[in-house]
């Protein structure tokens, strides 16, 4: 039985030498195709890393450009919008100074028209108070009068010329 437990130095030299030689074996044709998927498994890591830090630049530069631009359209909108403003504001003036214009050429015009009216008003009025004069002058001279009849025809008189007006 104690066979069983003794160490046997021939059969541990063996498994040592095909162990050395296992190690080997795997050495030469196992371990350089795991070493080889490490570096290419190691070399995308590091790619992607590189694309996704390259991505992030550029997102980031891209983040600018817009902010850049959306500052300038804000600038640029704001400006028209003053100039719109401002371009209301003088029509909106000359609209106004065009119409006062207008309206004191009309009054002027109308002004002038009353006075016309006036004065064709007042022509025709003497005119009717003459016709009236030679009138009465006529049936004075037609008639002898009295002082009653004299003081009708000038009563009539003064009652004609208050229709007139």
């Amino acid at each position: 039985m104690l066979d069983f437990l003794s160490i046997d130095v021939g059969t541990i030299i063996f498994t040592l030498c095909n162990l050395l030689i296992l190690f080997l074996v795997f050495k030469k044709f196992l371990f350089g195709r795991v070493y080889k998927i490490l570096d290419e498994r190691q070399n995308d890591v590091t790619e992607t890393y590189n694309k996704a830090d390259e991505s992030l630049e550029h997102a980031k530069s891209l983040e600018s450009e817009y902010s850049a631009l959306m500052q300038g359209a804000k600038e640029e909108s704001a400006e028209i919008i003053r100039n719109a403003s401002k371009k209301a504001q003088q029509r909106s003036d000359e609209i106004i100074s065009d119409a006062k214009r207008e309206a004191g050429t009309i009054l002027a015009k109308a002004d002038e028209d009353v006075e016309r009216e006036k004065k064709r008003a007042q022509n025709e009025l003497r005119g009717e108070i003459s016709e009236l004069a030679v009138l009465v002058a006529q049936k004075v001279v037609e008639k002898e009068i009295n002082e009653a009849d004299h003081d009708r025809f000038i009563n009539d008189f003064i009652e004609n010329v208050g229709d007139l007006k």
